[in-house]
Parts: C-alpha cells; structure tokens; sequence
C-alpha cells in the first residue's frame, strides 16, 4: 500500500468514527434521553455518553485533518480550491472548521457554562434545541460526505 492509499484510508476511517459516532448521538441516543429511556436524569446520561465519545470525536477529527493535508500536500491538490468546480474541498474544510470549533472551542468553553443555565431553567427547551443542533450539523455532514465521494470520482455536478 502506497502513502496516499494509507491517508485515504485512514482519512476515511477517521470520517466514519467522527460522523458516525456524532449520527449514533443525533439519531439514537439524544431521542431516547428526551423520551426519558435512559432514565430520570437526560443531561447526566447525555453528559456521561458525551464524556466517553468525545475524545474519539476530537482523536477523529485531528486525524482527518493531518490526513487531509497530507493527502492535499502530497498530490499537489491546493490549486482545486482556486475552482469552483471542486466546492465539495470547500465544503469538506469548512465542514471540518465547524465541528473544530464545537468539539475544541465551544463544547468545552462556551456551551458548558451557557447551556448549563438553560438544561436547569429549561430542560426539554434545552434538549430541544441540541437535538436540532445536532441534526443540521448531520444534514450538512450527509451532504459534504455526498459531495466528496462524488466529485472525488468525477460524478456529475460535484
């Protein structure tokens, strides 16, 4: 196995962990602590599952990074973000940015002290609005991921 097939595939592996786990979070666990499933008290079975996921998450994340430049640098790729043609690279870097900053500047500095107040007043708002939250960074994460399988192997409009 060349260099670039061994960034590839641990880019991808990286991905899947990241958005999978982040998938697991939106479209398993979140509905079944605001349906009470995981017992009386949502936000310490949110926290408890979080704390045991995220260093996957931030691990993933920081490997999909050092993978991605790699592969960037390796195969001479920076003039692609010159062209509009390739957006999906667009995508994918500010798809990567977004969650860089909730998973290692907002989770642990903004989101703790700010949403702790709001989980105490209002509970199922609070919920509510993670879940959501959580469900656009999904949407856009299914359509980059789309987007770079496609246009990576030259696929119509991507």
């Amino acid at each position: 196995m060349n260099d670039i097939a061994f960034a590839r595939a641990l880019h991808v592996l990286a991905v899947v962990v990241w958005i999978g786990g982040a998938f697991m979070a939106t479209a398993v666990v979140l509905p079944a602590i605001r349906r009470g499933e995981l017992g009386p008290a949502p936000f310490k079975a949110l926290h408890a599952i979080e704390h045991r996921f995220i260093w996957y998450a931030r691990s993933a994340a920081v490997l999909v990074a050092v993978t991605g430049l790699y592969m960037t640098w390796r195969m001479q790729l920076w003039e692609r973000f010159r062209l509009a043609a390739f957006w999906w690279m667009h995508a994918m870097v500010a798809l990567w940015l977004l969650f860089a900053f909730a998973l290692f500047i907002a989770e642990p500095f903004i989101v703790r002290r700010r949403f702790g107040r709001l989980a105490q007043e209002k509970p199922e708002q609070a919920l509510r609005l993670i879940h959501r939250a959580h469900w656009v960074l999904m949407t856009l994460s299914a359509v980059t991921i789309f987007a770079a399988v496609a246009g990576s192997w030259g696929g119509g409009p991507f």
